[in-house]
């Protein structure tokens, strides 16, 4: 077996490109918000969080290497890297990025090839997507929240796969910013000029709330609260930078967008 043996994968991402590779002997933990697949909740130790871990738990494991996700497990890789434990901590936040991370994560476990193939298969099925959602008679403005107190706005690869989708985004400038603190909407009202014809939320850790959404002060005259068209996505499958993103997130995604494009009742 070529690459490392003992691998910790300290978020979903990498928990679900090994499986998906076939290579998931090599995890012996994973990250306790791991829902992808779901066998490996019940196969696999929890031994972290997002922005904290179980740093002895991690060790007693003997893991020859962790992976991670983002600056803000720069404190975990921190005190993993002081134990001697090599750590690779990608900071991917686009659909391409995403690509070339199932591509990565392959070749540095020594099988590029049904990387390759695989990240071969995603592209292919956004692409089908994208030619589907060209076609539609109508393109909708959508606002995406991801957290709404403070309102935070989608990130890049979310507005990425909206426009994919065959969507608008309508907080385009605030969507390149890669920190949630900087996508806060100073004021949720800033929302009502944008005349979204769609809300879409995917509260992180929460169920959306479509009534307290159409209850926030004016926003009655925006063009999706008059027609209803407030829809849950849920965050598992479209707020981790990883394949389900490109799967059941852009389907999820497509799947409100064509049905309000076509004038097609709610089911």
């Amino acid at each position: 077996m070529l690459g490392p043996r003992r691998i910790v994968c300290l978020t979903e991402e990498p928990t679900e490109v090994l499986y998906a590779l076939g290579e998931h002997d090599r995890i012996v933990g994973i990250s306790g918000f791991t829902v992808r697949p779901p066998r490996a909740r019940k196969e696999k130790p929890r031994v972290s969080a997002f922005t904290s871990a179980k740093i002895d738990k991690i060790l007693a494991l003997k893991p020859d290497m962790a992976i991670g996700f983002s600056d803000i497990q720069a404190d975990i890789a921190r005190e993993l890297i002081k134990a001697g434990v090599e750590v690779w901590v990608s900071n991917h936040r686009s659909v391409a990025g995403i690509l070339a991370y199932v591509r990565r994560l392959g070749a540095l476990v020594g099988v590029a090839g049904k990387a390759a193939a695989y990240a071969g298969e995603l592209e292919a099925h956004v692409e089908a997507v994208r030619t589907q959602a060209a076609a539609l008679p109508r393109h909708p403005r959508v606002y995406f929240e991801e957290w709404d107190d403070p309102a935070i706005t989608g990130i890049r690869w979310v507005a990425e796969l909206i426009r994919i989708a065959g969507g608008v985004d309508v907080f385009p400038e605030l969507a390149a910013e890669s920190l949630a603190k900087n996508r806060i909407l100073a004021d949720a009202t800033l929302v009502i000029p944008r005349q979204p014809d769609l809300i879409l939320g995917s509260w992180c850790g929460k169920k959306f709330q479509p009534d307290a959404v159409k209850a926030r002060p004016g926003w009655g005259a925006i063009p999706a609260v008059r027609t209803d068209d407030l829809y849950e996505i849920q965050s598992s499958i479209i707020l981790q930078p990883g394949p389900a993103a490109l799967t059941d997130g852009l389907d999820a995604l497509h799947a409100v967008i064509a049905r309000w494009a076509r004038g097609t009742p709610r089911g």
